[in-house]
């Protein structure tokens, strides 16, 4: 789910920032440490050490209930660097639930850029090669995140919306419609634009959280939520992740779709139960929940 949005809010640097970059032996004097604004789960920090540059990422409060497994992801995170997919990871320190990278240069991606035809040719390179990449453990179900988020939500106080009913129906039809033709593979399942990097020659993706084996359509079609894609970018992005792409690979790319804007609206309103970040969950939430209705009625 996604997990890292822009932020202006100013992030305090935690007290065991000092403990964490003590006990990571590859940071050497005196670090220069910058923290990061750009992440509303987790606090995230430039480090300079040397001629070195790393992020270190350090886990936010009640992310496992969001059904984050930092062990999972630091695995599929190492799996990603192996393949030329991901940033490498230097050190993991699961008891301070932080973990530090290589700092990828190039830019992060905008909604906009999916408009240009290379940039789109090397992210579907990149999900190409992710997908085609060995199992790594975990399974991630958007449904099955979608029910749990749904649950949790209630579960701490938080009001759905008077057509619930009704959305569920929805889904309940999208997950008929699609259960036929899942295909496990290793798949990122939160393409944000600021989970992508690219430095012109190829796109890099970060933030493993909720990585796992799942359908790589929800990928496709995550990304295109995320990127506000066009029809005919939809089909191009197809077009270059599989060469020869029927109506039905597009149309299971629309569903997967929906189902991303369902997921992110329920992870809004799940972070408005347990979050004490200053953010409008609910706002965003409706946002994404009228994006899920509006694609069901065009």
């Amino acid at each position: 789910m996604p997990d890292d949005r822009h932020h202006s809010e100013k992030r305090r640097v935690p007290h065991e920032l000092d403990t964490i970059l003590r006990e990571i032996p590859q940071l050497t004097g005196q670090p220069v440490v910058t923290p990061l604004l750009d992440g509303i789960t987790n606090h995230n920090y430039r480090i300079e050490s040397g001629d070195e540059i790393y992020v270190l990422r350090v886990a936010g409060e009640n992310t496992a209930q969001l059904g984050i497994d930092r062990a999972y992801e630091h695995h599929c995170a190492q799996a990603a660097a192996a393949i030329g997919v991901g940033a490498e990871v230097i050190a993991w320190l699961p008891h301070h639930r932080a973990l530090l990278t290589r700092f990828l240069p190039g830019r992060v991606l905008s909604v906009g850029d999916a408009s240009c035809a290379d940039v789109l040719q090397r992210v579907a390179l990149a999900l190409r090669k992710l997908h085609q990449s060995p199992a790594v453990p975990g399974e991630f179900s958007a449904f099955q995140t979608i029910e749990q988020y749904k649950s949790l939500a209630v579960a701490a106080g938080v009001k759905l919306p008077h057509d619930w009913s009704a959305v569920a129906e929805e889904l309940a039809a999208l997950r008929r419609a699609t259960e036929g033709c899942k295909l496990a593979c290793p798949c990122h399942n939160d393409l944000l634009p600021a989970n992508l990097i690219d430095d012109g020659d190829a796109v890099r993706i970060i933030d493993w959280e909720y990585a796992g084996m799942g359908d790589p359509f929800f990928d496709l079609g995550n990304f295109a939520e995320n990127h506000c894609l066009s029809t005919e970018q939809e089909r191009d992005l197809l077009r270059l992740y599989v060469g020869q792409a029927g109506r039905q690979d597009w149309q299971r790319l629309r569903m997967m779709r929906r189902v991303s804007a369902l997921r992110e609206a329920l992870w809004g309103f799940l972070q408005s139960g347990i979050s004490r970040l200053e953010f409008d969950f609910v706002a965003y939430a409706q946002q994404h929940l009228a994006r899920f209705r509006q694609a069901g009625s065009a």
